[in-house]
């Protein structure tokens, strides 16, 4: 059996939004009476208080700048592309649990034995076919199949690649709920160009899909943990790339692509995204915190930067690790601009 040793713990409580507001005010002081000038005269005030005065109605006349207009995000995205025959989005709300069977740490994925976990995702399905029946519950399973680590190991890049019987175990257990296969790359201090090609034969199923973390991208050559790791559009751009060149030597459906996001600085150059119907982008928003913190952080990183579709990550234990936060429940996702359209557990 593979045995690895996983990061377990992220950086920073993902949710919370640092939000500095040092606005304090300098006051001035009086400034000390001049020395070695005359008084001013009552004639010299007059000729002042005209030369004001017709200032003021100098400016009176002339129009008011407008106020600046903020530009607000737009969504739905007004360049993407309109879904083609066999994408799964927007018509349909994917659900997935996350993790990795070989550690209970990781997600639910893993948490619990395969029976259980099943049948608690079976739940969930009802939750969220009862909250928005007019977008039908697609199931998934979200392995993390390269696993970002606290060791260099024998390749040096801080990660561990999870091999073909586990992520064949996965998959079997995703098709007996008819549901979908993430495979979760966490890079280390690898790159996507190392990673993604060697999934290529698992991505040849149709109902196979890809997740890239930023999280654990260390472009630096910081070990994983250490800082906040990121992406930029250039390697989203180079996942979509693949999947769509797959997508069409395949003859396949078209793929679905999860981004996960909590900080700013995690995605950068997100306009130069491209966009293209073969492979529908998800931005998903994977903080955890309170319910106020978690959607302060979707609004931040999610509705501020318009890709394509958005996530919405919900865990089962850190959510409701701070006094008095509790669990998401589906109406109060969907009550987030936008809705968000793929939803996980770990």
């Amino acid at each position: 059996m593979q045995s690895f040793r996983p990061l377990i713990q992220s950086v920073a409580l993902a949710g919370s939004l640092a939000i500095s507001a040092s606005g304090v005010g300098t006051a001035q002081s009086a400034s000390p009476k001049q020395e070695g000038k005359p008084a001013a005269t009552k004639s010299d005030s007059t000729k002042t208080a005209a030369k004001t005065a017709a200032k003021k109605a100098a400016a009176a006349k002339k129009p008011a700048k407008p106020a600046p207009v903020a530009v607000q995000p737009e969504w739905p995205v007004a360049n993407a592309p309109a879904p083609i025959a066999g994408s799964i989005l927007p018509a349909k709300r994917i659900v997935a649990f996350y993790g990795n069977p070989l550690s209970k740490r990781m997600g639910i994925l893993g948490e619990v034995d395969s029976a259980k976990m099943l049948a608690k995702l079976d739940s969930e399905v009802v939750k969220w076919n009862k909250a928005d029946p007019d977008h039908p519950v697609q199931p998934a399973l979200h392995l993390i199949a390269v696993v970002a680590a606290g060791e260099p190991g024998p390749s040096g890049k801080y990660r561990t690649r999870m091999d073909s019987a586990l992520i064949r175990r996965v998959y079997n257990w995703a098709k007996m709920k008819n549901a979908l296969l993430f495979l979760d790359v966490q890079v280390g201090t690898g790159t996507l160009q190392e990673e993604l090609p060697r999934l290529l034969p698992w991505l040849r199923n149709p109902d196979v899909h890809l997740a890239i973390d930023p999280e654990f991208s260390m472009k630096g050559g910081q070990k994983p943990g250490t800082i906040i790791g990121t992406f930029d559009a250039n390697d989203v751009n180079y996942a979509s790339s693949l999947l769509q060149d797959l997508v069409t030597k395949e003859n396949l459906p078209p793929k679905v692509l999860i981004v996960h996001r909590f900080r700013r600085n995690m995605l950068t150059g997100y306009k130069r995204i491209k966009l293209d119907a073969r492979v529908q982008i998800v931005i998903n928003m994977d903080g955890w915190g309170t319910p106020e913190q978690k959607r302060d952080s979707y609004a931040e990183y999610v509705w501020k930067y318009p890709v394509e579709y958005a996530g919405f990550k919900l865990f089962y234990h850190n959510d409701r690790r701070l006094k008095g936060s509790t669990l998401m429940s589906p109406l109060d996702v969907l009550a987030l601009n936008p809705k968000p359209i793929y939803i996980q557990y770990q």
